[in-house]
């Protein structure tokens, strides 16, 4: 079946089999930052934004992105000219092994496109989804916590992304929990 989306601002078309995850088309595209943990969308480690969305790639299918923008972490910056919440990242170290650090910066920025002064729990909340062995969730909450008062002070708003929340039961939403 053919679809169409676009990958961090690019527009794609693919044939791809029914049956294929989105996970599995954006690695064979080169998309790395997309990881491969559990495959029951447990872990985190494969999310993306879809519309502005955090998704668990590893049990969304690929067809069910047709028509839609998806965004990974290749798509926030660059190492020299990072997003705000990547270089908040690295300057708090809250990058560690870095496996489950692409899907916190793009949960973070979900959380961050609707709320520029998230408390604490907010944070914590927003990065529930993804499992990481490595941090205690210090470094990255505090790492989310910067970025968003540099935001707020240097006024930067994210084009693209929806401006408020709704609720989602579907697939892909995040499911482990920090509380």
């Amino acid at each position: 079946m053919k679809i169409d989306l676009t990958i961090n601002g690019a527009a794609h078309s693919f044939e791809v089999h029914p049956g294929t995850l989105l996970m599995e088309l954006l690695r064979k595209e080169g998309v790395f930052s997309v990881k491969h943990g559990c495959e029951t969308g447990e872990c985190g480690t494969c999310t993306v934004l879809i519309d502005g969305r955090s998704i668990n790639s590893c049990i969304y299918l690929a067809a069910q992105a047709h028509g839609k923008s998806i965004v990974t972490v290749e798509g926030l910056g660059t190492p020299e000219k990072m997003h705000p919440i990547q270089a908040a990242f690295v300057e708090t170290g809250a990058v560690q092994c870095g496996y489950c650090t692409p899907a916190m910066v793009l949960a973070s920025h979900e959380l961050l496109s609707q709320n520029l002064e998230p408390t604490e729990a907010d944070v914590r909340d927003a990065l529930s989804g993804q499992l990481c062995r490595c941090t205690g969730y210090v470094k990255p909450v505090e790492a989310v916590m910067l970025a968003a008062r540099r935001m707020k002070e240097g006024g930067h708003r994210e084009e693209g992304l929806s401006s408020h929340r709704e609720a989602d039961d579907s697939p892909g939403r995040r499911q482990a929990s920090l509380r």
